[in-house]
């Protein structure tokens, strides 16, 4: 399944890799819960996380800011996730490095938004002033997607960036800002060298 722009597999790295990232928009309840409207610094780290410790996480979904219903059940391959909202001054600042590694890898992964905290009028106002293109779900009601990865993986910072494998495990997250586009795609084409490395086999 295409989600108005497409996706496909994998990612390949061995366990750790810490960077230091610039700040974040933490939340209290794990992935974007409010903090007194404040901003408190994210913890500044890439987690990278090796095959065999990943683990199953459930079905997810939602109504995007376009009103298509996304169902991860249906979604094949790699899938880039971002956690954001309007109103945080760090998912202003690398939204255009998100639209640039997206554009780079449209034919190749899913990529999505989490909207945390708007409504889609507000989400869609953000994504036309900094020229996102691709969609976001709305998850400010259902929270659907938060408490599906608030488990063994929890993105207690906003913006939180996960990479997803062909399996639709937490490969690697970025929590807070993206140090650089490039910081993500090298993530991405370790997952996608993994996947091409399953596929090619022995």
């Amino acid at each position: 399944m295409n989600v108005r722009r497409p996706l496909t597999s994998v990612l390949a790295v061995a366990v750790s890799a810490t960077l230091l990232v610039l700040a974040g928009c933490t939340a209290q309840d794990g992935v974007a819960g409010e903090n007194g409207g404040g901003f408190i610094s994210g913890d500044g780290t890439v987690l990278v996380v090796a095959p065999d410790d990943r683990t199953d996480v459930p079905d997810w979904g939602g109504e995007t800011v376009d009103g298509a219903t996304i169902d991860s059940a249906e979604i094949d391959g790699v899938v880039v996730l971002n956690f954001w909202y309007a109103g945080c001054p760090p998912c202003r600042k690398e939204a255009p490095l998100l639209e640039e590694v997206y554009q780079e890898y449209l034919d190749r992964i899913t990529f999505l938004g989490v909207n945390v905290r708007d409504s889609a009028p507000t989400a869609r106002t953000f994504e036309e002033e900094f020229g996102v293109q691709y969609d976001s779900i709305i998850d400010t009601a259902t929270r659907d997607v938060m408490t599906a990865f608030a488990g063994q993986v929890p993105p207690s910072a906003v913006p939180t960036t996960l990479v997803l494998d062909a399996q639709g495990r937490v490969a690697a997250r970025v929590s807070g800002l993206l140090p650089s586009a490039q910081t993500l795609a090298d993530l991405i084409d370790a997952v996608l060298a993994e996947t091409e490395g399953e596929t090619e086999g022995p």
